[in-house]
């Protein structure tokens, strides 16, 4: 099974990519959606945050706009918060891959926004990289409730350039441009991977 790393900076396109490779039949497993659930009620990750970030815990659930404050922009709290989550969404990978295999796909897409930052490029095989110019990246993101400049800043520092992002990755998808070239993008790739 090919296994696909799809990534890309805050407000690149990723999520709409995503959709596209779900709309072409190909199985992606998406990390934030993960942590959603882990940070739902009942969700696994709900007590081992009430112990590391007692204040984030709202109704036995985790409050992301609570728990961003307490670490966005502080490196030692990002790797608290990162050493409780990453096991466990070690497990729910492990899940998909089972049923992806049960189901006899030949291709698998890992939507995992900080690939490069992990380590994680090199458990999977090939990376696409979503990409758009850095203004119209400023101005997607900034248009979204909730984000700040500062917000917005934290983020982009934790996070590896686009530029070095577009060099490491084995494909680039562009998404200056409208959904229909963005798909045309998609369909040209998943052809190329399921040939090679």
């Amino acid at each position: 099974m090919l296994l696909v790393g799809l990534t890309g900076s805050i407000g690149m396109g990723k999520s709409t990519v995503a959709g596209m490779f779900r709309k072409l039949g190909i199985p992606v497993y998406d990390a934030d959606a993960e942590i959603h659930k882990l940070y739902a009620k009942g969700g696994a990750g709900v007590e081992p945050i009430r112990a590391a970030f007692p204040d984030a815990v709202v109704n036995d659930h985790v409050d992301r706009q609570r728990l961003s404050k307490l670490v966005v922009g502080n490196d030692a709290e990002i790797e608290r918060l990162e050493k409780v989550i990453h096991p466990l969404l070690s497990d729910g990978r492990a899940a998909f891959f089972e049923q992806a295999q049960k189901e006899g796909h030949s291709l698998v897409v890992l939507d995992i926004p900080l690939i490069f930052e992990t380590g994680g490029e090199d458990r999977v095989h090939k990376i696409v990289v979503v990409s758009a110019p850095a203004h119209v990246q400023r101005k997607r993101v900034l248009d979204r409730p909730e984000m700040t400049e500062e917000k917005f800043e934290a983020i982009l520092a934790r996070q590896v350039d686009d530029a070095e992002k577009r060099e490491k990755a084995d494909f680039v998808i562009d998404t200056h441009c409208s959904e229909e070239e963005t798909f045309e993008q998609i369909k040209e790739l998943v052809e190329h991977l399921k040939d090679a």
